[in-house]
């Protein structure tokens, strides 16, 4: 089958690198053609873990190819895949679906009977059919489909997520656009991973009520590890202890610097708005969005009393500010607010990060930039570990703090213990909830 993805964003390029590896001729469109001419030299614009291999592996075998020319992409597809940012609007919170309307329009202009159009990214309930009156109105005598097709993957672990899933989420509104789907989605089926079918109102929810109960499970448990430091607990002890209970399950119980990147903070704000729209509030989604604006904050706290109280002269080691390992996704990461805190109260920061230099250094102006925690935390006042990388779990701490001015450290993922850090040499040591 021949499958047209627009746009070659995080899952747009992922979900058609992974759909030719299934066997479909898919064809992946962008309107900028750096873009364009990178992937055409193989060339990966995003860092995620074995996408490079995948996609030369399927350019070789000729199911993948890449284009700025949306025509030639939807010339003969019998679906057509949205996959466009919706980043949040400024100003009022809701999710700017400008670019999934202009697709399509441009859809409409070229796309042939007999077509689905599915929408991959995240979108209001109600954008579906908003797709559909667009392209019937450009297009009346057009017999077209549209369905939903909501991602759920987590960046770092995005191959394996698609093609291993707990299940796929498809709304449809025609058995035509329900055979479509079935017959792309079908290796997956023949491994018994399961096709949940919906109407379009409930697959579009289903992406935004997931994402803020996962939301709701991080900011539950950093709101308990707060409490657990002031009645002297163990937030790792109490969150294996929920986690064994299998009503609530381990996964999202690991308390840190609050929640980031390209999907909660965005898909949170726009469901609380939905709710407000409607007469029917989300108090508790627009409390965990309060909340976790709050952690941050509290972490700010927590290394400034570390350091003695503030930041201005001293020196801070930065490990980590993608919004996690194994991406170069430093959206909405708590990095963006924490550091720019340390260094309005004059601090100097010194950063590591195995990825997420690239963007960085756009986003954190008046950072200086190290090739390794060493160096990062040679004559540093404190160091302060942000990002769980894999890098940083087996550090020499020993090493570490002898180069330090002063060995404090500030693990905010709770990667150590305090009786190794202090006995490798650190004056100091603070987490999350312990």
């Amino acid at each position: 089958m021949k499958i047209a993805m627009i746009g070659t964003g995080y899952v747009g390029l992922v979900s058609g690198v992974c759909f030719s590896d299934f066997g479909h001729e898919v064809v992946c469109v962008d309107k900028n053609p750096a873009k364009i001419e990178m992937l055409e030299r193989g060339e990966v614009p995003i860092y995620e873990p074995g996408l490079d291999s995948l996609m030369e592996k399927n350019v070789a075998a000729g199911r993948l190819t890449f284009t700025e020319n949306l025509a030639e992409a939807v010339d003969g597809a019998e679906a057509v895949f949205i996959a466009v940012g919706t980043p949040t609007r400024r100003g009022d919170g809701h999710a700017d679906l400008s670019f999934v309307y202009a697709a399509a329009e441009e859809i409409a202009g070229c796309v042939a009977n007999g077509t689905v159009i599915v929408t991959k990214s995240t979108v209001p309930v109600g954008t579906n059919r908003e797709v559909e009156r667009i392209v019937r109105e450009a297009k009346p005598e057009l017999e077209f489909d549209v369905a939903s097709n909501p991602e759920f993957l987590r960046e770092g672990a995005a191959i394996d997520d698609f093609m291993r899933p707990d299940r796929v989420v498809v709304g449809v509104s025609s058995d035509r656009a329900r055979d479509v789907m079935g017959d792309i989605y079908r290796p997956l089926f023949l491994r018994d991973f399961p096709i949940v079918y919906t109407d379009l109102e409930s697959a579009e929810m289903i992406k935004y009520a997931a994402n803020a109960f996962l939301a709701t499970k991080i900011t539950f448990i950093n709101e308990i590890a707060a409490l657990c430091e002031r009645v002297g607990a163990d937030i790792k002890s109490v969150s294996k202890g929920m986690g064994l209970d299998n009503r609530i399950g381990n996964k999202f119980l690991h308390a840190g610097p609050g929640y980031g990147g390209s999907c909660f903070p965005k898909d949170t704000s726009a469901l609380a708005r939905i709710g407000q729209d409607h007469s029917s509030p989300l108090q508790l989604t627009e409390a965990v969005i309060k909340v976790n604006d709050e952690v941050k904050r509290r972490m700010i706290t927590k290394i400034a009393d570390m350091c003695g109280g503030g930041f201005n002269g001293k020196t801070i080691a930065v490990l980590g500010v993608t919004f996690k390992p194994n991406t170069d996704d430093m959206r909405d990461a708590p990095s963006l607010t924490i550091v720019p805190a340390m260094i309005g109260a004059g601090a100097n920061v010194r950063v590591v990060d195995p990825q997420g230099r690239r963007e960085g250094e756009t986003l954190l102006p008046g950072v200086e930039w190290a090739e390794d925690p060493y160096t990062a935390s040679e004559d540093a006042d404190a160091v302060v570990i942000l990002t769980e990388w894999n890098e940083f779990r087996a550090l020499d701490l020993s090493r570490m703090a002898a180069g330090m001015r002063s060995a404090r450290m500030a693990d905010l993922r709770n990667i150590y213990s305090r009786e190794d850090v202090r006995s490798a040499g650190f004056e100091e040591y603070v987490a999350v909830g312990r």
